[in-house]
C-alpha cells in the first residue's frame, strides 16, 4: 500500500512543480545575465538576452534586434518593446529542460520553450541606413 502511495505522490509531484510559474524575482535570477533561445514547433523561434535592470533585446534571427524591458504583472511577465507598446505577456514556468512561456497562460495561444542545443547565436546589425 506504502508503496503506491509513494508511486502516486511521485508521479503527482512533478505536475505540481510544472504548474507554478514564476515571480518576477524567479524570473529575474534565472535569466539575468542570459542568452536564451527560444523553440516552438520542434524549431527555434527567437532569442532574447536578459539585462540588469530588466532590460531585454529580442530577436526573430533576423539581425533585426528590439530593445525593450519586462515587468510582472498579476502573475505573469510582460515585455515591452521599443517598437511596440502593448505589452506581451506570458507565465513562465522551469522544466527540466529550462523555461517554458505560454503565452498569456492560456494553453490555446502560442507555447515557446528554452532551446538548449543550437548552433545559432544572437546577431544584432546596425541601424537601417537610407538614402
Amino acid at each position: 500500500m506504502l508503496k503506491r502511495i509513494a508511486i502516486l505522490l511521485s508521479m503527482a509531484a512533478p505536475a505540481v512543480c510544472a504548474d507554478t510559474s514564476l515571480s518576477g524575482a524567479e524570473f529575474d535570477r534565472y535569466t539575468l545575465g542570459k542568452t536564451l533561445f527560444y523553440g516552438f514547433e520542434g524549431r527555434i523561434y527567437g532569442v532574447e538576452r536578459y539585462l540588469p535592470d530588466r532590460r531585454v533585446i529580442w530577436s526573430f534571427l533576423d539581425g533585426n534586434c528590439k530593445e525593450g524591458l519586462w515587468y510582472e504583472q498579476e502573475g505573469q511577465i510582460c515585455f515591452v518593446y521599443e517598437d511596440r507598446h502593448d505589452p506581451q505577456c506570458w507565465v513562465f514556468t522551469a522544466s527540466g529542460g529550462g523555461l517554458i512561456a505560454q503565452f498569456e497562460g492560456n494553453p490555446e495561444m502560442t507555447e515557446l520553450y528554452e532551446k538548449e542545443d543550437t548552433d545559432a547565436e544572437m546577431v544584432c546589425y546596425g541601424p537601417e541606413v537610407g538614402v
